[in-house]
C-alpha cells in the first residue's frame, strides 16, 4: 500500500461532511426526539384513557421506525427527502432519513432516562401546585440531564455508523468516500484511513460526552 498518492484534500473534505451531518443531523434529532420522549414519559404514566391512546400510537409509530433497518429506510424515503430537500444525495440528502432513523432511537432513551427520576421528587412537586409543563422544565430534565447527556452521546455515535452506510448511496461523507474509492476501485489505503478517521471520531465525541456526564452528575 502507497500512501503517498492518497489525496489528503478528498480525506479531509469527506471529514468535514460527515461532522456537517451528524451536526445537522444530531441537532435536529434531539429537536424532535427530546419532546417525543417527554410525551412518551408523561403519557405513559397517565391512567387517562386519552394518554394510554397517544402512548400506544406514538409507542407503534416509534417501533416502526426503530425496527426499519436504516439502509433500507433511506431508499424508501428517497422521494419524500427530494420532495424536502431537493436532493435525495449528498450532505443535504442523508440528514432527513438520519433525523427520522435516529429520532424514535432517541425518545425511546429519553423515555427510559426520564423513568429512572426519582418519582418523590415529581411528587413533591404536584404537592407545591406545578403544572405539568413546570415539572418537565424544573424537574424532569434538570434531575436527567447527565441520563440524557449520555442518551445523546450514545444517539450521536451510532449517527457515526449510519453515515456510513449512507455512503451506500452516495450519502456524502467519510462512508461515500470508503465505498467510491476503498471498495469500488480497490484503494484499501483510502478504505483504512477512513475507517481509522471514523474510529477516532467515535472515540472523541465518546470521550466528551463521558466528560459532560461526569461534570453534571457531580453538579
Amino acid at each position: 500500500m502507497d500512501f503517498s498518492e492518497v489525496r489528503w484534500e478528498e480525506i479531509g473534505t469527506a471529514s468535514i461532511e460527515t461532522l456537517q451531518i451528524l451536526g445537522a443531523a444530531g441537532l435536529f434529532t434531539v429537536i424532535l426526539g427530546l419532546p417525543l420522549g417527554v410525551i412518551l414519559f408523561m403519557t405513559g404514566r397517565s391512567v387517562s384513557v386519552q394518554s394510554q391512546v397517544i402512548y400506544t400510537i406514538l409507542s407503534v409509530i416509534v417501533n416502526i421506525l426503530r425496527s426499519v433497518p436504516f439502509i433500507i429506510l433511506i431508499v424508501a424515503l428517497i422521494p419524500f427527502t427530494r420532495t424536502l430537500v431537493g436532493t435525495a444525495t449528498g450532505v443535504l440528502g442523508v440528514i432527513p432519513p438520519l433525523v427520522i432513523s435516529a429520532a424514535p432511537y432517541f425518545a425511546r432513551l429519553v423515555e427510559n432516562t426520564l423513568r429512572e427520576v426519582d418519582r418523590g421528587v415529581i411528587e413533591a412537586a404536584q404537592a407545591m401546585g406545578a403544572s405539568t409543563g413546570q415539572i418537565v422544565r424544573r424537574v424532569l430534565l434538570p434531575e436527567a440531564l447527565p441520563g440524557l447527556l449520555a442518551g445523546i452521546t450514545i444517539t450521536i455515535v451510532t449517527l457515526v455508523s449510519y453515515t456510513a452506510m449512507a455512503g451506500m448511496v452516495g450519502g456524502g461523507g467519510l462512508g461515500t468516500l470508503a465505498i467510491n474509492y476503498g471498495y469500488f476501485r480497490y484503494q484499501n489505503e483510502i478504505m483504512i484511513i477512513s475507517v481509522v478517521s471514523m474510529i477516532i471520531l467515535v472515540q472523541v465525541l465518546q470521550m466528551i460526552g463521558d466528560r459532560l456526564v461526569i461534570y453534571f452528575t457531580r453538579k
